[in-house]
């Protein structure tokens, strides 16, 4: 049984990571499976490739598909585009897409088209909010797949909900937790460390990219005032995405406390968050690292695919309005910030048990 593993993005060959390994695993004993792993260039930084793959154990990929570049549109043609071709060449038995970003859909939507079964690993999460992109890639997504891989009873309402039927719906936990785990005890020190003196649980990490956080002079100005001016003085470390990078050239804010930093590898950033007083942000995924580790986590949205980081977790959802800020910097000072529990399943045997059913699938 051949499988074709897509990735994208940064987040997803996190995710693919352990699954990866698990059908080396397979493999080695004899059981009738093999991968394509498949960058389709969505994101591409030489850098981050150089290090990245090296630092989480994965392989280069079989084939880059080098569809960046371009608006969400642009890039989601040329995917596409350059997957067909590659299934002109040869088909797998299975297209296995993970989490929500372009690729997914893209590679997703080819597959079916080419009668070729999908597998969704982080299916059935939603946000309820359509002006994400993100949420229309899991829509379409889930619309047009096979076999459902999900990480919380929460996904599982939504795929039965939605007409799924419960056969093709596994609910296995977090590869992102299986990643996590397996190299916490690699954790490296980023060189902010000593040049900012940090001390642990003594400084906060932020992280800001979603456009209605930073694509705005003004709301990213006051948004960093409230942060800067309710830390106490504690060291805030903002690695800066390239898109936040640009606008605060322009806004110039500055502060005696407040350290941009440039993205920092996996194993540098969450050395910093395992050991933060607490983390500031408007991302999903780190919620879930928060969680696990225990870290007190705000999250600068208004709804998140991620609920049980807020319903188990250490996560709070607290909107994009800047004057929530000081409460809840106020609950974190106070000590009543709640402790959290991890989600069922989150247990770092996530990728062995998707590649036991991938095994069982091949079988049908």
């Amino acid at each position: 049984m051949l499988i074709d593993i897509i990735a994208g993005a940064r987040p997803n060959f996190m995710k693919v990571a352990p699954i990866v390994e698990n059908i080396k695993l397979a493999r080695a004993d004899n059981r009738n499976i093999d991968f394509r792993l498949i960058h389709t260039g969505q994101h591409y930084d030489k850098n981050m490739s150089d290090s990245f793959f090296e630092q989480l154990g994965i392989p280069q990929p079989d084939i880059n598909l080098e569809g960046g570049g371009g608006t969400g549109t642009e890039q989601t043609a040329a995917i596409m585009l350059g997957y067909e071709n590659l299934l002109g060449k040869k088909k797998p038995d299975i297209c296995l897409v993970v989490g929500d970003v372009t690729s997914t859909m893209a590679c997703a939507i080819v597959a079916q088209k080419s009668f070729v079964k999908v597998a969704h690993v982080e299916a059935g999460i939603r946000s309820g909010d359509w002006s994400m992109p993100e949420e229309i890639n899991r829509l379409v997504t889930d619309s047009i797949t096979n076999y459902f891989f999900t990480t919380s009873e929460t996904a599982n309402f939504n795929l039965t909900a939605s007409g799924v039927s419960n056969e093709r719906i596994f609910f296995v936990g977090n590869t992102m937790i299986d990643t996590l785990l397996k190299n916490q005890s690699r954790f490296m020190k980023p060189l902010i460390w000593d040049k900012a003196e940090l001390r642990e649980k003594e400084f906060f990490v932020l992280t800001l990219h979603r456009p209605g956080n930073v694509d705005g002079e003004e709301k990213l100005k006051a948004l960093l005032d409230q942060i800067i001016g309710n830390s106490r003085g504690l060291p805030v470390i903002f690695p800066v995405h390239p898109r936040t990078a640009k606008i605060l050239k322009a806004i110039g804010p500055k502060s005696d406390n407040l350290y941009y930093v440039e993205p920092l590898s996996y194993l540098e950033f969450n050395y910093l968050v395992q050991r933060a007083f607490a983390v500031v942000t408007d991302s999903g995924g780190i919620t879930e690292e928060t969680t696990v580790m225990g870290v007190p986590c705000i999250t600068l949205r208004n709804s998140t695919e991620r609920p049980e980081t807020v319903t188990i977790g250490t996560n709070e959802l607290i909107g994009t309005d800047p004057i929530a800020i000081k409460p809840n910097f106020e609950k974190l000072f106070s000590g009543s910030w709640k402790k959290g529990q991890i989600p069922e399943l989150w247990d770092g045997m996530t990728g062995k048990r998707i590649v036991d059913i991938l095994l069982t699938l091949g079988v049908e």
